[in-house]
């Protein structure tokens, strides 16, 4: 364990992240700001007939909405409810406003991605595309960095059981057995059985259920945190202030909060929003490649809106909770008054931040929501492990991989994940490095084909 926390350290690390924040920042900038300007197009795409008509003769395994509730339902995880809740206890209020900048500029990334996959995608042995770093790496740089794809698709499938798998069921189990008195043992059964019943059914159902389940679970816990703002409503401004405020001056520690510089803000707040958003780790691009669309960029633009929904609205919404409650620091913030146990973090905060305010029901909201995030995270990365594989070893080989996922969901409920994480952190840091390589050298093939939709088949409507 201390030799992977050294190399999690390392390659997690300042430079890592410059590199990420960077390459989001050149690609906005390449792209003249459209991820910004076209955001409202991006959208319409994304969810009106126009982007998903039904009797379209574009070819793809599945719709622009499934697609992206299928990135989604991997995306949208327990990141976005103790990943916001770690930020902030570490880096403060001003965290918050570091992950909105990196998501927006976050966007950009996740919109090159979508748009290689999308140019660069293949059709397997079994008639569907298959997309992902990989394929753009190989065919859009040429064989020499074959070397490149290949550990991006080794560290990729190996990801996908961690993070992606045993990591959510163990935080379900450990949810379901506090919350609900559930042994971890059935929990891991019950879990097993249903993502069989799902990941057996191939992409179609995957995107199928992903896009019944995004929507509801977004609703459960959105609405949730809505009502404690709502009825809090008179702190909104003075949260946006220590947002605004703290993001650029450091914490005195006062009372149990030991205080922070702005540096640990910014920091916390761009690895969090990382985490939150995937950005920049090449997972978008393993089910972009799948839309039905008649040109990369549309699917594209609608990939961009993952990176909005997850950072601006999901981290936005569990920050003004964590802040307008008090539950950012141990004393107590906008809510006179408040306090809290200093040995809560994480999942464990919010939860007691949403219990604070909406009682018994915010409890289970918050539980309900883990459960949710957690199981359709399952699903969604079983899609990227399944893409990584296949390129390594064929579609013959798919059946074995699905049993092997299918038991570390099962053996994730029930075992302790200290060096599971540890591996997995590692393994999505690997995938990064050589998707942003990718990403830095086919920058111009990016800007290529979005000059020219906008100018040939983009119109104003």
């Amino acid at each position: 364990m201390n030799i992977l926390e050294k190399i999690n350290s390392f390659l997690w690390g300042t430079p890592s992240l410059i590199l990420l924040f960077g390459t989001g920042l050149l690609l906005t900038i390449m792209l003249k700001g459209r991820t910004f300007t076209k955001l409202f197009y991006a959208f319409k795409l994304a969810f009106t007939k126009e982007g998903n008509a039904k009797n379209t003769n574009d070819e793809g395994d599945v719709s622009n909405f499934k697609a992206l509730m299928t990135a989604l339902a991997a995306t949208i995880g327990n990141g976005n409810i103790a990943g916001v809740a770690t930020a902030i206890t570490l880096g403060g209020p001003g965290a918050i406003f570091w992950m909105w900048v990196v998501g927006l500029f976050g966007m950009a990334t996740k919109y090159a991605e979508a748009l290689l996959a999308m140019k660069y995608r293949v059709k397997n042995a079994n008639g569907e595309y298959s997309s992902g770093p990989m394929y753009y790496i190989e065919r859009g740089l040429g064989s020499k960095y074959k070397w490149l794809a290949v550990a991006f698709a080794i560290f990729g499938a190996f990801a996908a059981l961690g993070i992606g798998n045993s990591v959510q069921s163990n935080t379900i189990a450990q949810v379901a057995s506090e919350s609900f008195g559930i042994n971890s043992i059935v929990t891991g059964i019950v879990l097993a059985v249903f993502a069989s019943l799902i990941i057996f059914g191939g992409l179609q159902r995957i995107s199928t259920v992903a896009g019944f389940f995004v929507p509801i679970m977004a609703f459960l816990y959105i609405g949730g945190a809505l009502i404690i703002i709502a009825v809090n409503y008179e702190m909104i401004i003075p949260s946006f202030q220590l947002i605004f405020h703290y993001a650029f001056n450091p914490i005195a520690a006062t009372g149990g909060f030991v205080g922070v510089v702005v540096s640990e803000a910014i920091k916390n707040g761009v690895s969090k929003g990382i985490f939150s958003n995937e950005a920049g780790l090449g997972t978008a691009a393993l089910i972009a490649g799948n839309a039905k669309t008649d040109h990369p960029v549309k699917q594209a633009l609608v990939a961009m809106t993952g990176t909005f929904i997850v950072t601006i609205i999901v981290c936005t919404m569990t920050g003004l909770v964590l802040i307008i409650t008090g539950f950012w620091d141990y004393t107590g913030g906008l809510l006179s008054g408040v306090t809290h146990d200093p040995n809560l973090d994480g999942g464990a905060l919010t939860s007691a931040a949403f219990a604070s305010v909406l009682g018994t029901a915010g409890e289970y909201i918050v539980a309900f929501s883990v459960i949710f995030f957690g199981f359709t995270t399952i699903v969604g990365w079983y899609v990227y492990g399944e893409k990584c594989f296949e390129y390594i070893a064929g579609t013959k080989g798919i059946a074995g991989y699905r049993a092997i996922y299918i038991i570390a969901c099962a053996a994730g409920a029930m075992v302790n994940l200290a060096t599971v994480w540890a591996f997995a952190d590692m393994a999505n840091a690997l995938m990064m490095i050589p998707n942003l390589v990718g990403l830095l050298l086919l920058r111009k093939v990016v800007v290529q084909e979005t000059d020219e939709f906008f100018t040939k088949h983009y119109k104003t409507k």
